[in-house]
Parts: structure tokens; sequence; C-alpha cells
């Protein structure tokens, strides 16, 4: 099988279920694992969004030109709290709006221990378990990213809002109470909430006291002890047993590779 990679799609189940998307086909990951995988990158690359052939790819599949003048692509969307649409300089107007002016959860998540993140509504539970997350805990409701931002900020002066890729790839977490935290976090930022509200109005943040925490189980078999990272631009071929999955990693006896990071590479997969 032969196409270009795009981020894992993934299903909510127990547990999560993977499919590979090459081009326009999806290949079912979770029978493979056990098997013996060979990933070849071609050394033909396509830019995620104009498909345009291009030697580099910026932020996870972008040409040059996308990546420099897409509002997807832009320091606001890693850093929402500086959002600058109404002072009238957002790449895509009608993109933010349709993206960034549409309800948040800003939610905890204890992926390599307990951190703060944000994503829009129609992106869970995709967003944690994309990040490795063992627990997933929605916290507040908010009426756009920039304010989902501004209270991430808020809370993350206080609990990280980073994901150490290699605690998570070994497992190296344990089971956390997020209910405890998200009151704990919520108590201690209440000044910053009532400043948040006082400026967006009343209706910009709803706190979410009654949400259930969601737990997530990967398809891993063999967790690694050492991580070792495969980079598809210094070696074009990855092979081993897929001993499983997750976040965006696929899991090999021989080391591991971010399939989202190669988004648009054309790549040969052998079974």
């Amino acid at each position: 099988m032969q196409g270009n990679l795009r981020k894992m799609k993934v299903e909510l189940m127990n547990p999560v279920q993977y499919q590979l998307p090459l081009t326009d086909e999806l290949v079912d990951l979770n029978p493979l694992i056990g098997q013996s995988l060979k990933l070849v990158f071609t050394g033909n690359i396509s830019c995620v969004h104009c498909n345009r052939s291009i030697k580099k790819s910026f932020n996870q599949g972008y040409c040059y030109p996308c990546f420099i003048s897409l509002a997807q692509c832009d320091m606001c969307i890693m850093k929402p709290e500086t959002c600058h649409y109404d002072q009238g300089t957002c790449r895509e107007p009608s993109w933010g709006e349709e993206f960034c002016y549409q309800p948040h959860f800003v939610y905890l998540a204890n992926s390599s221990g307990i951190k703060v993140g944000i994503t829009r509504h129609t992106q869970v539970p995709t967003r944690w378990i994309d990040q490795g997350a063992i627990q997933a805990l929605p916290i507040a409701k908010v009426k756009s990213r920039h304010v989902s931002g501004l209270l991430e900020a808020a809370i993350a002066k206080h609990v990280s809002d980073k994901t150490s890729w290699q605690r998570m790839l070994k497992n190296q977490v344990e089971i956390a109470d997020l209910k405890f935290k998200r009151d704990e976090l919520l108590s201690v930022c209440e000044p910053e909430i009532e400043e948040i509200m006082q400026r967006f109005g009343d209706d910009a943040i709803e706190l979410l006291a009654d949400e259930q925490e969601v737990d997530i189980n990967f398809p891993v078999e063999i967790y690694p002890e050492k991580v070792k990272s495969f980079n598809f631009d210094k070696i074009a071929e990855v092979e081993g047993i897929l001993q499983g999955i997750k976040g965006q990693y696929l899991l090999f006896d021989s080391g591991v590779i971010n399939i989202r990071k190669f988004s648009g590479y054309e790549i040969e997969l052998l079974i």
C-alpha cells in the first residue's frame, strides 16, 4: 500500500481503534499489532493544504507559502491568548470566525502527569487521544478560542501545559484525581476567571462541575524502556514489530515514529 500520510484517525473504544490514512485509503492498524511492518519514505512530500509538491514541510505538513499565509499556521493557534482578530490583523478572518469563534473546552488531561489544555468542542475526545492521555476531564466551556487561551494561561501558572512525550510513551504515569485537581485550580484561579468574565461577559466561561472523567486505554502490548525516535528526513525506512499505538505514535520494537509529524510524506507500507 502506498500513499501520503495524514495523522491517524481514532475512535474511543476499549482499546482506542486506529486507522492510518494513506491518501484515500484507510488502513486498520489494531489488527497489525504484533506483526512486522515496514514503512518506506519515497522521497515525495505534498503540502497538506494546497497539495503542491515540496522538498521540505513546515508545521506538520505545510509548504512555506501556506505556512506563512494561513491563519491555521499563525502563532496564535499555539498561543490563543495572543489572538489578534479584534485588531483586524487576522490572516483569514472568515477562517477565524469558523474555527476560533466556536465553543471550546478547557480540560485537564493525564498523559505524562496532569496538564491543562484546550480544544474545540468538535475535537473531544480526539484531542485527548492524540496527546496520549490516559485520563481527561473537561473543566470549563468557553465561547471562543481566545477566551480558552486566557483561561488556560491562568491555570498554566499552577500546572503544566506540556506533555513529556518520552514519559508518555514509556507509560510512566500514575492515575490522578482530576476532579480534586480541577477544584483546586479553579479556586486558586478565581480572580483571573472573574477578570476574564468582566472583560468578555458573564457567558464567556461556564465552569463544569458535573462532567465525568474519560478513561482512555491504548492498544499497546509492550511499552518501550528507552525511546528511540525515527525520522524520515534522516532514515527513509522504518521497520520492526508493531508493539502498540499511543497518541499519534507507532511503537515498534526498534523505535517509535510520530505519524502526525510526517503528514504529507508519501510512504509505502509493507506488512
